[in-house]
């Protein structure tokens, strides 16, 4: 009889400010997901944008985690310890010629291409060499290939989703040009590294996932299953974010956080709940998870 592979999951926030409502609902999430099928659950903190990043913030957002009740299983690990084994993973896609270095700016791909601003697909200008003969170390990137292929996986809230990245996003980045490496190389490899078998978070990370499973794919790694949950909205339609000065949370309200996150998430929690303690809030939350309750799209108005 083989061994059934033991559940882990992860939250995995960047230190580029405190957790916010939006964090909550992630970290809530993927801990419950964790609890109900009695396995695993890593805090990671992915640290590898320093000109994003906020000074303390990691220490704050790990105090915050533990204020309001969360217990993780292992260690914390920082990306910022594993940036050899990037390189490492990086070496190898050069040298199989699967990644490329590439001059081309932002701007000046939608200049050649036409393309308007947002989210631009990158037609392979530098897969034989940068197009700028000139350019320096500071002014590379690194691109990994996309074959015309389809990446299709089973969302577990968003259902069936595929993708054609050569079409859709063209070659990635994941080394930037000012040396940092990527959310994507990082989080696929780290994913894989730690046996995580599946990732919960917001739907805001969608489109990522199959950047995420074609690094998997092309280093030969396990890609874990996806959990999307709906993202929290802000009274402009906007999600939740750092970026858009969403609140901090502190710990003197936790209580009521971790409740209205229940509700946000679908759970239906007992009106009488609102005003237990925070570890009774736990106690029902991880008796009762269900995550087929939990909708696709929710806005932050409708969790009263």
């Amino acid at each position: 009889m083989s061994q059934q592979l033991l559940y882990r999951g992860r939250f995995a926030p960047s230190p580029t400010g405190p957790l916010h409502f939006g964090s909550l609902i992630a970290a809530m999430g993927s801990y419950l997901q964790a609890k109900q099928q009695n396995g695993e659950w890593l805090v990671r903190i992915d640290d590898i944008d320093p000109p994003r990043q906020q000074k303390g913030a990691a220490d704050d957002i790990l105090k915050t985690l533990e204020a309001f009740g969360f217990e993780w299983d292992q260690s914390v690990l920082y990306q910022s310890s594993r940036l050899k084994h990037y390189q490492t993973a990086l070496d190898y896609l050069i040298e199989q010629q699967l990644a490329y270095p590439c001059s081309c700016s932002r701007a000046s791909i939608l200049q050649k291409t036409g393309q308007t601003k947002g989210e631009i697909v990158y037609p392979g200008f530098c897969r034989h060499g940068p197009i700028n003969k000139q350019a320096n170390e500071s002014e590379l990137s690194t691109r990994l290939m996309c074959n015309d292929e389809i990446i299709r996986f089973n969302d577990a809230i968003q259902g069936k989703q595929s993708i054609n990245l050569a079409k859709q996003v063209g070659d990635f980045i994941i080394k930037r040009r000012d040396q940092h490496f990527s959310y994507q190389l990082a989080t696929g490899i780290d994913d894989a590294d730690q046996g995580i078998t599946e990732v919960v978070r917001g739907a805001d990370l969608l489109n990522c996932t199959p950047s995420h499973i074609h690094v998997q794919n092309t280093l030969h790694l396990p890609s874990p299953q996806y959990c999307h949950l709906p993202v929290a909205l802000n009274n402009d339609g906007q999600k939740l974010s750092k970026q858009n000065h969403a609140e901090a949370i502190y710990a003197k309200d936790s209580a009521q956080l971790l409740y209205k996150s229940l509700k946000f998430l679908g759970q239906m929690p007992p009106i009488a709940l609102n005003k237990a303690s925070q570890e009774d809030i736990w106690s029902w939350a991880k008796t009762h998870w269900q995550l087929d309750l939990v909708p696709k799209e929710l806005q932050l108005e409708s969790i009263g």
